[in-house]
C-alpha cells in the first residue's frame, strides 16, 4: 500500500509539488465538483506522473481531505489575523462557524467535499476535531495556542470541550441542510446563536 508523504518530512521541492497538486485538485472541484477530481486528471494538470500523485495521496479521499484541510488553514489564518470581537463565548464561537459557512458556500462543491470527508471512514481525518479546537480557543479567549487558560493542553474530555464539540456537530448538520437547499445562511445563523447561547452559557 502506498504511504502518503508527510508534509513534515518533505523537501522544499516536494512540498511545492504537493501544494501544486492540492491547488489543481481544488480548481477541478470548484469547476466540476468532487467527481471532477479524477486522479489521472489531477496528475496531468499538475504536471506530475500518476504514480507520483499516488505516493503523495494514496486515494482520492486523501486528496479531498488535503483540499479541505487547506481551506481550513485559510480560515484559521483569517481568524488569527481578525479575531471575533463579540463579548460572549457564544457570540465568538458563532462568528467562527459563520465565517467557515460563508467561505465554504462560496465554493459549495468544496463544502460538499468537507461533509463527505467528515463522514467517510476510508481515511483517518480529524477535521471536526480541528474545528472544535478552533472554536474552543476562540470561545475561551485563547486564540494564540491550543492550551487552556492555565497553560495545560486542551482536555477534550472536559465538560466545556464536549459542549463545544456538540456545537460543532450542530454546525455540521446545519451545513448539510444548506447543501440540501433546506436552509439559507440567515436561518443557520439564527439556529447557531440559539444553540451556542444554551451550550456555552457556562463559559
Amino acid at each position: 500500500m502506498a504511504v502518503q508523504a508527510s508534509s513534515g518530512t518533505m523537501s522544499r521541492s516536494q512540498t511545492q509539488r504537493r501544494k501544486r497538486i492540492v491547488q489543481t485538485a481544488a480548481a477541478l472541484a470548484v469547476r466540476g465538483g468532487v467527481e471532477a477530481m479524477q486522479m489521472r486528471s489531477v496528475a496531468e494538470r499538475a504536471g506530475v506522473a500518476l504514480g507520483t500523485l499516488y505516493r503523495y495521496f494514496p486515494s482520492k479521499m486523501d486528496l479531498v481531505v488535503a483540499v479541505v484541510t487547506e481551506e481550513m488553514d485559510l480560515l484559521e489564518g483569517g481568524i488569527v489575523r481578525r479575531p471575533p470581537t463579540a463579548d460572549t463565548a457564544a457570540g465568538r464561537a458563532v462568528d467562527v462557524l459563520l465565517r467557515a459557512t460563508r467561505g465554504l458556500m462560496r465554493e459549495p462543491e468544496l463544502a460538499d467535499a468537507l461533509v463527505r470527508s467528515l463522514i467517510m471512514a476510508e481515511v483517518k481525518i480529524e477535521l471536526d476535531v480541528r474545528i472544535s479546537d478552533l472554536v474552543w480557543r476562540v470561545a475561551t479567549g485563547n486564540l494564540e495556542g491550543a492550551a487552556g487558560e492555565d497553560g495545560t493542553a486542551v482536555d477534550r474530555d472536559s465538560t466545556d470541550y464536549v459542549l463545544v464539540g456538540s456545537l460543532t456537530s450542530v454546525w455540521i448538520f446545519e451545513l448539510v441542510e444548506i447543501l440540501k437547499g433546506r436552509r439559507d445562511v440567515d436561518e443557520v445563523e439564527h439556529r447557531l446563536h440559539t444553540a451556542a447561547e444554551r451550550l456555552l452559557a457556562s463559559f
